[in-house]
């Protein structure tokens, strides 16, 4: 008796092998929704409520643009957007950064004032601080550092691939407004030089 491939498979799963490439499909009904999967309601309760140093920013943000890339943008009034969420059960908490907001980007945005990228912060509990990774793909800028509190403030400090330090922080918290920096030492040890610098305001 022969019987066809579809008989030979798994009712969720058909593979189909095409030119030595296999090719699996799998029931609409049976889809995952990443979204769901991803998102979280809240905080995990392993992490202590002193440590939940990014939960306040949960939310969607509308962002003035002052500083980007070393340049004093300030005059061109670039508008951008952010939006802060729980992730993985809790543990970490994941944003995305636009410039220009989507409601403004084309093909035509200047790649130079272009950004589209996401921040993950995953908590540690061995050394009680935040392990954080940004990547911006449309320029393929990435930092890794660590966060966590230094007094009202939240500081984030790392070091790039050719050994520059860097130091992230939002300031001036509020339940509606935040201030970003992003600084980077200098060769003399001594001076922090602003590259990035942006004003939020909470849309929700």
């Amino acid at each position: 008796m022969i019987l066809s491939w579809k008989a030979m498979v798994s009712p969720v799963l058909a593979g189909m092998i095409l030119g030595g490439v296999t090719v699996t499909t799998i029931k609409v009904e049976d889809r995952i929704d990443f979204q769901a999967a991803l998102a979280a309601p809240g905080r995990s309760p392993e992490i202590p409520e002193r440590a939940d140093v990014y939960g306040l920013l949960i939310g969607s943000w509308e962002l003035d643009v002052l500083h980007y890339r070393t340049i004093d943008v300030s005059g061109q009034h670039i508008k951008a957007e952010a939006h802060f969420a729980w992730v993985l059960e809790g543990r970490a908490v994941q944003d995305v950064w636009i410039m220009p907001r989507r409601l403004e980007r084309d093909v035509r945005s200047d790649k130079a004032n272009d950004m589209y990228g996401t921040t993950l912060r995953v908590w540690d509990s061995s050394i009680q601080a935040w392990h954080i990774t940004w990547i911006n793909p449309v320029t393929g800028h990435r930092e890794e550092q660590v966060g966590r509190w230094s007094g009202k403030d939240i500081v984030q400090v790392g070091a790039r691939s050719d050994g520059t330090p860097t130091r992230w922080m939002f300031t001036e918290i509020a339940p509606d407004s935040f201030h970003w920096t992003g600084e980077a030492l200098q060769p003399d040890g001594k001076t922090w030089k602003l590259e990035g610098e942006f004003r939020a305001k909470r849309i929700r």
